[in-house]
């Protein structure tokens, strides 16, 4: 009878220290402020170029796009932004931000806490669509990109001492690298191949469950590249580069020639917004130790260079600078990229 008593006793304080777990999950949820979430931009929508007649990320377009072909991406996205806050809210020593100072309900957290996930290691295919000789980039160049990656991704690129001081103590090594996997070539006479996904349906992504999928083709238009945000349909996941402007060596074009338009691609593939919250200063990149800004830089500007009385944090990945001057991602920056690996995240999948 005592046995039988201290068993019932042992199983009512398991259920109760569940319970308390559940608890305490429900009560960070509740925390969470998702006022300030926005999906749709008004920017990116003139061909492809910026200001100034400058070259660009489409991203944003891009999901402006899906946005409108799929009513219920929005709800995903919501729901993947949700996640990301509430896992961000139960980290140790972390908490919610601010939004870029002050910007809102802020999704990035200040990088503290350890998610428990040790380096993840993404697979990547390469997809190389090619209708002339330049196009077909040689294997050098393909793995000067992956490099480029993980130097960047890892904070071992060289020029992450030119980072001010201001800055310096935000520098991250967001624990990401990349391998990979596997080169698929495929002769097109189609000279390029636009902003619609027509490459990856000709040519569809490898196991994006568990891969990164990039199409190298001539987008066209003046565009560098694009991505899909965590969310999208699995079948066009991944990331599109045009050949000139991916890897450092072989065909490629300055001042965009150092492997950074993949960089941010790869930015915006693990979630990342650009540095400017795509909008004025009151937009935020959900990210809290990212200042406001309310436009994109272009070029090497000099430091410090001020919006929203603030200095911007131009040498961010997330950013329109040339190649030569971006080197750095944000602990928050980290924090939220990371977020998409934990249980039940999007990209969850390649973190096992």
């Amino acid at each position: 009878m005592k046995k039988m008593f201290l068993s019932l006793a042992a199983l009512a304080l398991i259920f109760t220290s569940c319970e308390n777990d559940k608890n305490e999950i429900s009560e960070e949820q509740n925390k969470v402020d998702m006022s300030d979430f926005f999906v749709h931009t008004e920017s990116e929508t003139n061909g492809g170029k910026a200001r100034n007649g400058k070259t660009q990320c489409y991203s944003m377009t891009n999901l402006n796009r899906l946005l409108s072909e799929d009513p219920q991406l929005y709800k995903k996205m919501y729901d993947i932004e949700y996640q990301t806050r509430a896992n961000i809210l139960l980290r140790p020593g972390n908490g919610n931000g601010n939004g870029n100072n002050g910007g809102g309900g802020d999704g990035g957290g200040d990088g503290g806490g350890d998610d428990n996930l040790g380096v993840i290691n993404i697979p990547v295919y390469v997809h190389v669509i090619y209708s002339n000789s330049q196009q077909n980039i040689s294997a050098g160049q393909i793995q000067s990109q992956i490099d480029v990656l993980n130097e960047d991704f890892r904070a071992t690129n060289g020029d992450a001492n030119q980072v001010p001081g201001e800055f310096s103590g935000l520098v991250a090594d967001s624990e990401i690298e990349f391998t990979l996997a596997g080169t698929f070539r495929h002769a097109d006479s189609r000279s390029s191949w636009g902003t619609n996904d027509a490459m990856k349906a000709a040519y569809p992504p490898v196991t994006p469950e568990t891969h990164l999928n990039i199409w190298v083709c001539n987008i066209g238009g003046g565009i560098l590249g694009y991505a899909q945000f965590p969310g999208g349909p699995t079948s066009t996941d991944g990331v599109v580069v045009s050949p000139q402007y991916f890897g450092n060596t072989g065909f490629v074009s300055a001042p965009f020639d150092g492997g950074r338009t993949t960089t941010h691609e790869v930015g915006h593939y693990l979630n990342l917004r650009h540095i400017w919250g795509d909008g004025r200063c009151n937009r935020d990149d959900f990210v809290a130790d990212t200042p406001k800004s309310d436009a994109p830089n272009y070029g090497c500007p000099s430091y410090p260079t001020v919006n929203c009385r603030s200095n911007d944090m131009t040498m961010n990945y997330m950013d329109y600078v040339d190649d030569a001057c971006m080197y750095m991602f944000s602990e928050g920056q980290k924090t939220r990229m990371r977020t998409l690996f934990a249980s039940g995240g999007p990209r969850a999948a390649m973190a096992n």
